[in-house]
């Protein structure tokens, strides 16, 4: 079961037959057995090579109608395909960051959690612990962001699947880890540590009001492609509300860390967050102020 809670303050309860056949397929063995052979890469490069041709685009119709999508705000309405289709752009002024530069950002649209970072890197989501050392296989960059917060956004198949950069700054190059592709909907993390086993890929960006930023993309089940933009060479220069990339077709995650005392999250977003019940935001939404 996920809970979320929504800009008007309603909180609903989000479990579609999506959620319940996952619950029921990672809930048990066998379940979790049958399901093992779609996590690897090739199935999802499989998947990703027919959602581009041209005959993917019968599937637009019915989700853009079941998932209630206006593609009214987009730069196009017609699609070559579906992943066209799902990678879609906004038109400029549909997603705007804030010019303050106290303002902590959010990257993209999605479903947030907040989480603190304990003193020797460790941290919950939901019911499964990680570690910073597990997730960023370096432990002298994962000893950087401990004391700091950890900010999880889950995008849901029916977002918008580009994000940006939150904050003016130098960017190394991204980092890839190869893993498999599990779901990243809240029944898989409730049994597996789905967050590292799943291929991801970050950045770290000294950023000029937030300290140094690391910003991290975490592939998922049918999702064989996290693109981020080969523009952005390492040590480059990049603003706020710049685009970073996107993601092919499926649910995915991204996840920031910030520094011990650099960023103070939003204090209903984190009291949810403390009741397991994720925050409904946007990109270029403010979801923290910098800590003085």
């Amino acid at each position: 079961m996920s809970l979320c809670s929504y800009p008007d303050g309603t909180i609903k309860e989000e479990r579609g037959v999506q959620d319940r056949l996952l619950e029921a397929l990672y809930g048990c063995l066998p379940g979790r057995l049958l399901i093992r052979p779609f996590l690897c890469p090739a199935v999802s490069r499989c998947a990703g090579r027919f959602l581009d041709t041209g005959v993917s685009k019968i599937l637009i119709g019915p989700f853009v109608k079941a998932n209630k999508i206006d593609l009214s705000g987009c730069e196009k309405e017609k699609f070559d395909s579906y992943n066209d289709f799902f990678t879609r752009k906004l038109r400029v002024g549909e997603r705007n960051f804030s010019e303050n530069p106290n303002d902590f950002s959010s990257p993209c649209d999605g479903r947030l959690l907040v989480f603190p970072v304990h003193s020797k890197g460790r941290f919950a989501i939901k019911n499964t612990v990680y570690t910073l050392d597990e997730l960023l296989r370096d432990k002298k960059l994962s000893s950087r962001y401990a004391g700091g917060y950890a900010f999880l956004y889950r995008l849901s198949v029916e977002d918008y699947h580009r994000y940006c950069f939150v904050d003016n700054g130098n960017c190394s190059k991204n980092r890839r880890i190869n893993g498999i592709f599990h779901t990243v909907n809240p029944a898989a993390n409730d049994h597996c540590p789905i967050y590292k086993e799943n291929t991801r890929e970050y950045c770290v960006q000294k950023s000029e009001n937030f300290g140094t930023i690391l910003m991290m993309e975490v592939g998922a089940l049918l999702v064989g492609r996290i693109v981020n933009d080969e523009r952005v060479p390492g040590k480059s220069r990049v603003r706020r509300g710049q685009e970073k990339g996107y993601f092919a077709f499926g649910g995915s995650t991204i996840l920031i860390l910030t520094e011990k005392g650099k960023v103070q999250p939003n204090k209903r977003i984190l009291n949810n967050s403390l009741l397991g019940i994720e925050t409904r935001v946007f990109q270029g939404e403010t979801v923290g102020k910098k800590q003085e």
